[in-house]
């Protein structure tokens, strides 16, 4: 056999390997996050869902029962980047929502970037990933193929967009409440693609609005909710009571296009985009594994506003189920049946309204971290005349004012321990605040330290985080003294969210062994066969991939 023989041989044979290889691989992963879903919504909702959503996947897919934040504060950033980072706010710099920026000396935006990108839309905040500091699944999969593979990321939020698909994406693609309209940044693109432009032109949004928001079922069968008509809820789109129906084209005091975030019609108008931009890009019609994000929101603002324990809450989930079967047909339809691997999770929980629980008689409170940093400085006034020492608690951090230190000439390193000392020793008189952690201290101790503290310390980057830390009692939350319920607390309420699998590469089945959110990342590594991300402190669920 002559060489050149020899030689095409060996290169069929290396095509048709790599062939097999991607064989193994599905043709799109497809990640979803429903903002502020309890893992008990599964359970409690369960007999209302149909069989095509929900429990399509559940029945044919794998269930974590147990899966958890191993870290605080529970909040959409951070839950966005743990998830697909496969490690926590101490590794990927990702401490929150909003933070307080010691060198800038202002409130920040983890997306925010006006120094690096010019949005397409001058009345939006420029963003991009550039405070995130590992690599995400996402990434790692773009570097595994040579930037072949196509990575897209849609939600409501840009928060929820950008943060999924990491630092190499092909897009990321969010609402503009002003206009209606899907925006991105030249981080990304110098303009939005034809696909996106012809979606905007739908005008879906106007669509979703043109009606009331009414039940999807006969109010009296949601019997796995409270009362429509509850204190403990806001007043929706201007009206006087909390009660179904609510308008949304012509609601009084908001922007019209501003109220489908607040609504579950949000949910559908995400789940049209991701559609389009399945087509539009071709997603999953090659060789190379693509991954499209799809970060559901709509649950958030109704459960901010009205709580978990809700009819609206319920009626929200109900039609995020039919959302997800649509979804579903239509992943079937064009990359095809057991040709895609999906997963389901959870940015966060959320806790109960505390007015509603201390009408029940459980332990709960509002903390209002103004009043306390204006208590906090009286205080130490005795101690420091004529000093502002606290400059705010903000996200329960609390950050200290450096430069009275630093520009007086008497003053020493001894007295800011001794200011840390006493802002510790009052904090801890304080009612709702369970416990407190000095910067010092975090700095030092264990990554794998168990239990609430824990949490605190895998939550921490120094760079960003306070110069103390505050863990509230359980049952407390800052803001949120009347109406509505929030989140970011390190107890089950906000810890305890799903994890679903199902598709290409998934068996059938359930745990209810601990896992940490951080796992997820890591058994896509396992299943995708690629390098886990730079930060990953997670491990491949063996009940999955073995």
């Amino acid at each position: 056999m002559n060489r050149l023989a020899l030689a095409l041989i060996a290169f069929c044979t290396t095509i048709l390997s790599y062939a097999q290889a991607q064989q193994e691989r599905p043709k799109l992963v497809v990640g979803i996050i429903v903002d502020q879903m309890r893992q008990e919504y599964l359970y409690r909702f369960e007999s209302k869902y149909g069989a095509g959503g929900f429990k399509r996947i559940i029945n044919n897919g794998f269930q974590l029962k147990n899966a958890h934040y191993n870290y605080l504060p529970t909040e959409t950033g951070p839950g966005h980047s743990s998830v697909f980072t496969g490690s926590t706010p101490s590794i990927h710099g990702i401490v929150a929502n909003d933070w307080y920026d010691k060198t800038l000396k202002r409130e920040v935006n983890c997306v925010d970037d006006y120094g690096n990108a010019t949005g397409l839309d001058p009345s939006m905040s420029v963003v991009s990933p550039h405070r995130l500091l590992a690599t995400t699944i996402t990434d790692e999969l773009e570097l595994s193929t040579q930037r072949r593979a196509k990575v897209v990321g849609v939600s409501i939020k840009a928060r929820g967009a950008v943060l999924p698909v990491g630092h190499t994406p092909d897009g990321a693609y969010w609402y503009n409440e002003r206009s209606g309209e899907f925006v991105t940044s030249t981080y990304y693109k110098a303009a939005l693609p034809v696909w996106a432009e012809e979606f905007n032109k739908l005008r879906w949004p106007d669509k979703l609005l043109a009606s009331d928001w009414k039940p999807l079922l006969p109010i009296e069968q949601y019997t796995e909710s409270g009362p429509d008509d509850a204190p403990y809820e806001r007043k929706l789109n201007g009206k006087d009571r909390p009660v179904f129906p609510y308008p949304l084209k012509d609601a009084k005091g908001k922007p019209v296009y501003s109220l489908l975030p607040e609504s579950p019609f949000g949910n559908d108008l995400i789940a049209e985009f991701a559609k389009a931009a399945l087509i539009g890009e071709e997603m999953g019609k090659d060789g190379v594994t693509d991954f499209l994000t799809i970060s559901f929101s709509g649950t958030d603002g109704v459960g901010h506003s009205t709580g978990p324990n809700s009819k609206e809450t319920e009626d929200t989930y109900l039609r995020l189920d039919k959302t997800l079967e649509d979804l579903l047909n239509t992943l079937d339809k064009e990359v095809g049946k057991d040709m895609y691997t999906l997963f389901l999770t959870s940015d966060h929980g959320v806790m109960d309204s505390p007015n509603y629980l201390k009408d029940l008689r459980i332990p709960a409170g509002s903390f209002n971290t103004r009043a306390v940093t204006a208590d906090v400085n009286n205080f130490l006034k005795n101690y420091f005349p004529g000093k502002t020492i606290v400059r705010e608690v903000n996200g329960e951090q609390v950050y200290i004012n450096h430069e009275v230190f630093s520009q007086d000439p008497t003053s020493s390193g001894v007295e800011l321990l001794v200011a840390i000392e006493l802002i510790t020793k009052y904090l801890l008189t304080v009612d709702g605040i369970a416990s407190v952690y000095p910067e010092s201290v975090l700095r030092q101790a264990a990554y794998d330290e168990a239990g609430i503290k824990g949490k605190v310390i895998r939550g921490f980057y120094s760079k960003r985080a306070g110069d103390i830390a505050i863990v509230l009692e359980p049952g407390w939350i800052a803001g949120y003294s009347t109406a509505g319920a929030g989140h970011g607390a390190g107890y089950t309420y906000d810890t305890h969210v799903p994890v679903l699998f199902y598709g290409a590469g998934i068996k059938k089945g359930s745990s209810s062994a601990y896992h940490p959110i951080t796992d997820i990342a890591p058994t896509l590594s396992v299943l995708l066969k690629i390098k886990f991300p730079s930060g990953c402190t997670g491990q491949p669920i063996t009940e999955i991939v073995d």
